[in-house]
């Protein structure tokens, strides 16, 4: 019997996967950063706005760089072991890379890069799922008159 020609799925997106090459950029760009920064870290996120990001990546673009991707395309440009890592040690970073993490190569010293961790937090509007952070109370009339509270 011949194959219908109606329940044929049809793509309408025109994007292209990002291939092989796109990854290999990746890996070569942060095996560079190695090279051009002086402290690696890795750390993570919630909830974050691409905003917040850009204006932080702005505000540090003269001295440090990040980078945020796939976990495991960061571990292989790091090495996931002591036997491919690039630099000495390195390896141990690529460990922290899950969920919601990146990588943030800087010149800068320890100290000044937790001042300005700690004084770069945004507050903003809460998303779908968060949890809330005060308590309060709806007090609606009923024929019972209950008062419903939240948390």
């Amino acid at each position: 019997m011949p194959k219908s020609k109606r329940n044929r799925p049809v793509t309408l997106s025109k994007t292209k996967k990002k291939g092989r090459e796109h990854k290999e950029v990746i890996v070569n760009s942060i095996r560079q950063a190695l090279e051009d920064y002086s402290y690696a870290y890795v750390f993570s996120f919630e909830n974050m706005r691409n905003q917040k990001l850009k204006e932080l990546r702005e505000q540090l673009k003269p001295s440090s760089r990040f980078f945020l991707g796939s976990n495991k395309v960061m571990q292989v440009s790091l090495g996931r072991s002591a036997a491919d890592e690039v630099k000495p040690g390195i390896h141990k970073l690529a460990k922290f890379l899950h969920g919601d993490s990146g990588l943030f190569f800087t010149k800068l010293p320890k100290e000044e890069v937790e001042r300005l961790f700690k004084q770069f937090e945004e507050h903003d509007f809460s998303r779908a799922g968060s949890i809330a952070t005060e308590k309060f109370t709806l007090t609606f009339m009923h024929s019972s008159e209950e008062n419903l509270q939240f948390n």
